[in-house]
């Protein structure tokens, strides 16, 4: 069975060579093997995800390039009665990835052209392993972008934002990706092609797009996505302010929303990352503040200016011990530099780092940062906090050496504590990482029963036989994913 499955995977994706700029296919199932990979090399590497998170078992890898290629692997796994688990670049930080049961994966890396780009519409329809950044690079000539800007942004794709519906620093004034996507195309778990949404400002229907964005790949796989695209600013004012007590950050936060101004990016970071941030980029941080508030706000030259002269008179009036804008373009992109590489800054420190995601109330902000520390110090942790502020979004990092006996559940205790802290407060378990493996088992502390069940009839109604990413979201007891079912394969076979 397992290389009748093989065999028809590898006619399916004929391999690909490239001979100077032209592209050859060759068929033949011999051919097809750069694009379905079965070495345990290849399988090993896409075992997990960027999380902390293992135990994923990947069956056959494969790479298509089209759409029609993408059914015809989901049609030949529904006649092996196989699972199947999208994949992008694989950022992921809640376990959305990690494959469970030995199910194909299907990668798509290799479908990352921009296939057409509209400014009079301000849309542009692009493949799913397009980049963030490269999108956003190839507008800004024409005077446009793609406001979801994760902190990954240089590597993740637009399919996995639209998968786990990422937000970013900017997302506290221009929405998360569902805001950003219009229409998608989509391979359904039963193989067949349809379009979710439309160019039509009020499509008919139900609104399949809202639900199928986020979904974490449990309810398909998209194909082409019809991007939104955002103007180009005419005028950006860059702030940072510095702070004696991290609380004091938070509360400026709090009072700059109170006072009706909304800027386009609110971000926190406390002094370990800051200093962190500062050996790593050089980029100007002040190692000697508790704390620092990166505010940015965007539009009309007369109106940024007014409303970056009150945030720091806000800021002054909550604490703030300088307040600095930027003076240029440059200075502007460096305090931007050393916060969207600021996860890679504790490499410094130690080598893991176990991050999290929830989102709370701006006006608890204060309250659970306190709670997050006093968890990790009972728990011998070191950590560090640097988050999206405007919208509450938490990212506490907690920074460990996985080498060391025990240190791994002592990580992942805390982390329950940080999750369950931030539901005490009226929080929510995440903004933009999605649920993954991660907050499965928490689902049901947000959610009642009801809601689950809702939840999964949504689910089954786009697959059915819960083949697509399964052991995702919702939690065992709901879910149409039994974990142990699906770890009933072919004995040796993928171990």
């Amino acid at each position: 069975m397992t290389d009748e499955l093989e065999d028809e995977l590898r006619r399916a994706l004929p391999a690909t060579q490239v001979r100077g700029s032209r592209i050859r296919r060759r068929r033949g199932s011999d051919a097809g093997r750069s694009r379905v990979r079965t070495d345990s090399a290849e399988r090993a590497l896409l075992r997990r995800d960027a999380s902390v998170f293992d135990g994923g078992v990947a069956g056959p890898v494969c790479f298509p390039e089209t759409a029609a290629e993408v059914q015809a692997i989901v049609r030949i796994a529904n006649a092996h009665g196989r699972a199947i688990v999208p994949r992008g670049a694989g950022t992921g930080l809640a376990g959305g990835a990690i494959p469970l049961g030995a199910p194909i994966v299907i990668a798509l890396t290799r479908m990352n052209r921009i296939l057409e780009v509209d400014t009079i519409n301000r849309v542009a329809w692009v493949e799913p392993g397009v980049i963030n950044l490269d999108l956003s690079k190839y507008l800004r000539p024409m005077g446009y972008h793609f406001a979801p800007d994760p902190s990954s942004q240089q590597v993740c794709t637009i399919g996995g934002n639209l998968a786990n519906n990422s937000g970013g620093p900017h997302c506290l004034a221009y929405g998360v990706t569902d805001t950003h996507i219009i229409a998608t195309e989509v391979v359904l778990p039963s193989g067949d092609i349809v379009m979710l949404g439309g160019l039509d400002p009020e499509p008919d229907g139900l609104d399949l797009r809202g639900a199928f964005v986020g979904g974490e790949g449990t309810l398909g796989i998209a194909t082409k996505i019809a991007v939104r695209l955002t103007k180009n600013p005419p005028a950006v004012r860059t702030l940072l302010l510095s702070f004696g007590h991290v609380a004091d950050a938070a509360n400026t936060v709090s009072a700059v929303i109170a006072a009706g101004i909304v800027p386009a990016a609110m971000e926190v970071m406390d002094q370990r990352i800051t200093i962190a941030v500062e050996n790593y980029v050089h980029a100007g941080y002040p190692i000697d503040a508790a704390a620092v508030l990166l505010a940015e706000v965007e539009g009309l030259e007369g109106g940024v200016q007014i409303d970056a002269d009150r945030i720091g008179e806000i800021g002054r009036a909550h604490g703030a011990t300088d307040v600095r804008l930027a003076a240029s373009d440059r200075e502007r992109a460096l305090l931007w530099k050393g916060r969207k590489t600021a996860f890679g800054a504790i490499a410094q420190i130690k080598p893991d780092y176990y991050l999290h995601d929830t989102v709370v109330p701006r006006a608890k902000l204060a309250e659970v940062l306190a709670q997050v520390y006093e968890i990790a110090d009972r728990h011998e942790l070191l950590v560090m906090n640097v988050f999206h502020a405007g919208d509450g979004n938490l990212h506490p990092l907690l920074i460990f050496d996985g080498r060391e006996p025990g240190v791994l559940d002592r990580v992942h205790e805390a982390g329950a504590e940080i999750v369950r802290a931030s539901l005490a407060a009226g929080g929510v378990l995440s903004g933009e990482h999605g649920i993954g493996v991660e907050k499965q088992a928490y689902m049901s502390e947000q959610f009642s029963d009801d809601d689950l069940d809702h939840q999964n009839r949504l689910r089954q109604s786009f697959d059915p036989h819960c083949r697509s990413n399964p052991g995702k979201v919702i939690p065992m007891g709901h879910s149409c994913a039994d974990i142990q079912a699906l770890r009933r394969v072919p004995t040796g076979v993928w171990g």
